[in-house]
């Protein structure tokens, strides 16, 4: 064979073989035009722009035509792209209807269906991140992320950690202080009683998935044991799940009602403040010095809240509700005048039928006590800068920003119809909770879902 033949054999076959591989290297490309942009931090759409996704990640934003020969072109028609919405507050594997009943009556099986119809009810309803505040550790996330079932992004708390007695103490009446239970050996929730039990479960939690620990310091309204006044833990035991966290290079968020709980909390070097209904301006001051954030279930200020089957029939619990919606009245007030990092919560605990709704009417409540434009960025920008607290190695997702439309950013996204900056009602929001008719799967308003550059809905076409 001539020198001149075998060369060009081989530059037939490195061509040939060149091309497969360019091939097989290309990353898949989605093209939104016609879009108008709310970037999750900025209250002015970008106007009359185009987005690039490129593989799970936004390669452009652009109001100039981008080029992107081989891309799927999505005509967005003059329609709202946003951010995937991020709830920071949730209980997937928590389907009620009460407490003692999960501890007595239900199955890991149980639990993981709930779980698993959850998460998908999520990603339907425009949530492309949760974070998991108690109850759920890594196998729900695995199953997410490994296409086996659909949900969003997941970042799971593990078990709660609390005292005897406290808001994590989910034992039946009679069981003695230290013994097993149901939700202890599903590491759903623990009893901590010293700094050395907060340390041993605060390092179990991050073994078992979690991204970041969930501390019940004050008491609650519908559980057993706790008022909601209860100052759970001494400063050493929070302090020991701090540290813990921070072995982990992630964070602690702390159940917290009253102000001197949500005081310490802060004090000891907690992150994330939850409910935090006693929020006020002075906290406020202490927790932006702190670069801390809070969530809260805006549903607790609904006065249909005392008619809760839950609450209404349990003599105890409806004490506690009156007692505490009187307390908690200037929350709305003072978060207006001294506003704070403010993600979004649901905390529903229920069917997922009756969650959707809740999570509808949280979205209302939003808008109706700080308008749209901040519900918008406590929905996207804010959430995503929360669950980014879990650090470069625990947080399962670091490839990109999350809650934002921006280069570089995970391609979580939403179509939207309409301006939710005008008419916040096209994020699928709901007026009514108790009785209200059932959600659909998804709104219809949401035209398409995309979660990591994977389309999940599309209506256009």
């Amino acid at each position: 064979m001539s020198n001149r033949i075998f060369s060009g054999l081989m530059s037939a076959v490195v061509g040939v073989f060149g091309t497969s591989l360019a091939a097989q290297d290309a990353v898949p490309q989605t093209l939104f035009t016609n879009v108008h942009v709310f970037d999750g931090v900025n209250e002015a759409r970008i106007e009359n722009a185009s987005v690039l996704v490129e593989g799970n990640l936004i390669k452009t934003v652009s109001t100039d035509s981008i080029d992107a020969p081989d891309a799927t072109v999505i005509d967005g028609g003059g329609r709202t792209l946003t951010p995937g919405f991020v709830e920071a507050h949730a209980h997937l594997m928590l389907m009620g209807p009460s407490l003692p009943s999960m501890e007595a009556n239900t199955t890991w099986e149980d639990f993981a269906i709930h779980g698993t119809l959850m998460a998908e009810m999520y990603l339907m309803q425009g949530f492309t991140t949760v974070r998991d505040a108690g109850g759920g550790n890594a196998g729900l996330r695995r199953a997410i992320d490994s296409g086996q079932i659909l949900g969003p992004r997941y970042y799971p708390s593990a078990a709660f950690i609390g005292t005897r007695g406290g808001h994590a103490d989910f034992a039946n009446f009679t069981a003695p202080p230290g013994s097993s239970t149901n939700m202890g050996r599903l590491n759903m929730a623990q009893e901590a009683d010293s700094a050395a039990d907060v340390q041993k479960f605060g390092r179990n939690n991050f073994r078992m998935g979690a991204t970041q620990l969930k501390y019940m310091q004050s008491g609650g309204v519908v559980s057993a044991f706790d008022p909601w006044q209860l100052l759970a833990g001494s400063t050493e035991e929070i302090e020991a799940a701090v540290q813990v966290a921070e072995e982990y290079g992630s964070y602690v968020m702390a159940h917290s009602y009253r102000k001197e709980a949500i005081l310490s909390a802060l004090e000891a070097g907690v992150m994330s403040i939850e409910h935090g209904f006693s929020f006020d301006c002075e906290i406020a001051e202490v927790m932006n010095a702190k670069g801390a954030f809070i969530t809260t279930n805006l549903t607790a200020f609904d006065p249909g809240l005392l008619e809760i089957p839950a609450v209404a029939s349990v003599p105890s619990s409806l004490a506690k509700a009156k007692s505490a919606s009187a307390t908690f009245a200037n929350y709305i007030p003072n978060m207006q005048e001294c506003p704070v990092k403010r993600a979004f919560q649901t905390d529903c605990v229920g069917s997922v039928a009756a969650c959707n709704i809740q999570i509808a009417y949280e979205k209302n409540l939003n808008n109706d006590f700080f308008g749209p434009y901040a519900s918008l960025v406590t929905l996207t920008s804010v959430g995503g800068e929360l669950v980014g607290l879990s650090g470069d190695f625990t947080n399962p997702y670091t490839a990109g920003k999350l809650g934002v439309i921006e280069e570089g950013a995970y391609a979580d996204i939403l179509l939207i119809d309409g301006n939710p900056l005008e008419d916040f009602s096209v994020v699928g929001t709901g007026d009514k909770w108790f009785g209200a008719d059932p959600r659909p799967d998804s709104p219809e308003t949401l035209r398409i879902i995309m979660k990591d550059g994977v389309i999940y809905k599309n209506t256009l076409n």
